[in-house]
């Protein structure tokens, strides 16, 4: 028999930035190992709940017991079964007696051969688990197993410890009408539970697994499904937002989800007043601390009203509203206060002060840092032929808010903050701009910097986390990535390439490092960061869809100039797509094998020494295009320097099919290779194109 399976565990408020996870861990951890189990029809569906007191999930067809299967046990070796006569020995005796068979039934036995050796096995049938038993099995693995934040210790009435994310207090167990006796953090499993705490009718008896989410929904005031409560708290607030536009992140929406179980909109105000404090800060007071939804207006300007969301629906809500105006005011007034209160400082006047601040204890103060950033950026604004006075002075400004009281309260405005500051003290425009920007991106997906000062302040910033905190020993490794040197790496990657940046990341690495002590931060780190970089960049190109063998063929060569590298590619793609590639890609892997195993391959071929028309043939075609190829690449046009070689391909595939290139005598041998590495040279001045070969 085959039902609906609905388990629940009704607890203490679950942290909200966790419930999400917590409650896809849950139910996937009790299908899985359901499922293992045999447990599960093929058609079994699953339904996720999570609300703040509660981790459930529902399964259709379940089983109610699971099939039986058979089951293949090897026994032991033949030569340990049987003495040297063929009877059968003592230790087969007690395994027989073990499986209940009788003396002779070893005879039923099958004989293979197991690894090197022939061994006994027997087959025989393992009865299905019932549902207490593989639901029992099924919750002790997946509590086990859950990804909690913070595990709390509690006594239960009767004295014993308990460990979990929260006290546990109900285990709500159905298969269609009956309960499942199984028990789970010291509790028994019932039929029952409880809904929302002000507004719910009281303990809830659930009849069936399929009423669930109805009857929590009606008698207990409980949106029980994660994704279906936050779809309402959604269509809510766009609601209420009107012609105004809802400043709503995704994380702050989880959160919202995760502390409410009847999401109910309001909205409120706050005093104009107020707007006159950097919107950025209002927007983050709004969200962290008191977790309400801001509103613009169609120029992005933000409006006096906000949108919040309670857990509790009333026909008058103007006790909850006036009550979350008078908090949001407090907070608004904190704000201000700083705000006011930094402006009276100049902003270059706190630079000093950075040097009371530590960077690493090895790389100096956030001071030391200033200095290093301002050289180097200098140096980027120059080869971009940008205004070095301006990237001077970025630089000098661009961590001065770190020592600011509103950056103390809210550290995430670094740099927005800044920028602020310098407008009120009548710095350049590009300079204001370039201390926000500086830190742009900040995240995967997020915008560049614009402008050759705020580029060239970003590039440093990250280029100096790069060398020095990497030779402070915070290179990643695994997981572990301490200093997020992947982001700074992603970082400098995506401006050179997306802004087309003429410059040499090798270069810049070399700049970096040469402003920090030999002792603290040796030459030797740049190879390394190199690669770490070229890896990155080869993962990013191909997170965005570029053909695996394509990416390879380019970061073969481990180009340093990464604004080259989208044209590189899209010649690669161009080239594999002729009739000759698949050809000439395995050719030059022939090529490739066979200079790894000679010497001086970087010599010119001599014609003196052709006697083959096809070497001859070759070489003539080479001294042809070869330099147009080369030209050609040094203007950027690779798609025309591969589409050019690609015409080699007749004389390739007869110089292979005519000569012997490791001939007996050594200077012509050698000739041949020099020709063969003069043909690898043209070809891969754009990318390895022996990488293309299948």
């Amino acid at each position: 028999m085959s039902a609906t399976l609905l388990v629940e565990l009704f607890t203490e408020e679950l942290p909200p930035r966790a419930l999400r996870r917590l409650g896809e861990a849950f139910a996937e951890g009790v299908r899985a190992s359901l499922e293992s189990q045999g447990l599960l029809e093929p058609a079994a569906a699953v339904t996720r709940y999570a609300t703040p007191r509660r981790l459930a999930v529902s399964i259709t067809a379940v089983r109610s017991r699971a099939p039986d299967r058979a089951v293949r046990t090897r026994l032991l070796p033949v030569s340990v079964a049987f003495d040297a006569a063929g009877a059968p020995s003592p230790a087969l005796a007690k395994k027989l007696a073990a499986l209940g068979l009788p003396a002779d039934g070893w005879t039923s036995l099958e004989r293979a051969v197991d690894g090197k050796a022939e061994a006994l096995f027997h087959t025989g049938t393992q009865a299905g688990a019932t549902l207490a038993e593989g639901l029992q099995r099924a919750l002790d693995e997946t509590l086990a197993k859950l990804p909690i934040p913070k595990v709390m210790r509690y006594q239960l009435a009767d004295g014993t410890d308990v460990q979990f994310v929260r006290p546990a207090h109900r285990l709500l167990a159905l298969h269609g009408s009956s309960v499942v006796p199984v028990r789970a953090l010291g509790l028994q499993a019932s039929c029952q539970t409880e809904g929302h705490r002000q507004m719910s009718a009281g303990v809830i008896t659930i009849g069936t697994a399929a009423e669930y989410p109805h009857r929590l929904r009606v008698l207990g005031r409980v949106e029980a499904s994660f994704d279906e409560r936050r779809a309402r708290i959604v269509s809510a607030l766009a609601e209420r937002a009107g012609t105004d536009t809802l400043i709503a992140p995704d994380a702050l929406l989880d959160e919202v989800t995760a502390l409410v179980e009847w999401p109910m909109v309001y909205e409120g105000r706050f005093d104009e007043a107020f707007l006159a404090v950097p919107q950025e800060c209002l927007i983050l007071t709004m969200q962290q601390n008191q977790k309400y939804f801001a509103l613009a207006d169609a120029s992005g300007r933000l409006r006096n009203r906000f949108l919040l969301v309670s857990n509790l629906e009333t026909t008058d809500p103007s006790a909850i509203v006036a009550g979350n105006e008078r908090v949001l005011r407090a907070r608004l007034a904190d704000a201000r206060f700083f705000f006011d209160q930094d402006r009276r400082v100049p902003l270059e006047s706190r630079v000093e002060r950075l040097g009371a601040v530590v960077f690493h204890n090895r790389l100096g103060s956030q001071l030391d840092r200033v200095q290093r950033l301002r050289k180097l950026a200098v140096a980027i604004a120059a080869q971009l032929d940008g205004d070095t006075a301006a990237a001077d002075r970025a630089a000098w400004l661009a961590k001065a808010d770190l020592v600011t009281d509103m950056v103390g309260e809210f550290p995430e405005l670094q740099g927005v903050v800044g920028e602020y500051y310098a407008r009120h003290d009548g710095e350049a425009a590009e300079v204001a701009q370039a201390i926000e920007a500086h830190y742009h991106p900040r995240f995967a997906s997020d915008t560049l910097p614009e402008g050759t000062v705020a580029l060239a302040v970003a590039l440093a910033d990250r280029l100096d986390a790069l060398a020095g905190l990497w030779a402070a020993g915070g290179a990643p490794t695994g997981d572990r990535d301490p200093f997020a040197l992947r982001r700074q790496a992603l970082g400098v990657l995506r401006m050179l390439s997306e802004r087309q940046l003429a410059l040499d990341l090798r270069a810049l690495l070399e700049q970096s490092v040469a402003g920090h002590a030999a002792e603290v931060v040796p030459a030797s780190v740049v190879p390394e960061l190199l690669r770490f970089c070229h890896d990155r960049l080869a993962n990013l190109l191909r997170e965005r869809g570029h053909d695996g063998r394509e990416v390879d063929a380019v970061m073969a060569l481990e180009p340093t100039r990464i604004d080259q590298i989208p044209a590189r590619l899209a010649a690669v793609a161009a080239f594999r797509a002729l009739p000759e590639a698949a050809s000439l890609a395995a050719a030059n892997k022939r090529v490739g094998n066979l200079l790894r195993k000679a010497e001086a391959v970087d010599a010119q071929p001599d014609a003196t020494l052709m006697s083959e028309p096809a070497e001859q043939a070759l070489h003539a075609a080479l001294a042809e295009l070869a330099p147009q190829a080369a030209a050609f690449s040094a203007r950027g046009e690779y798609a025309t320097a591969l589409s050019r070689l690609a015409t080699l391909r007749p004389a390739v595939d007869r110089f292979f099919d005519e000569v012997l290139v490791m001939a007996e005598d050594a200077a012509v041998r050698a000739n041949r290779l020099a020709l063969l590495g003069q043909l690898a040279r043209a070809f891969n001045q754009v990318a390895d194109i022996s990488r293309l070969a299948a």
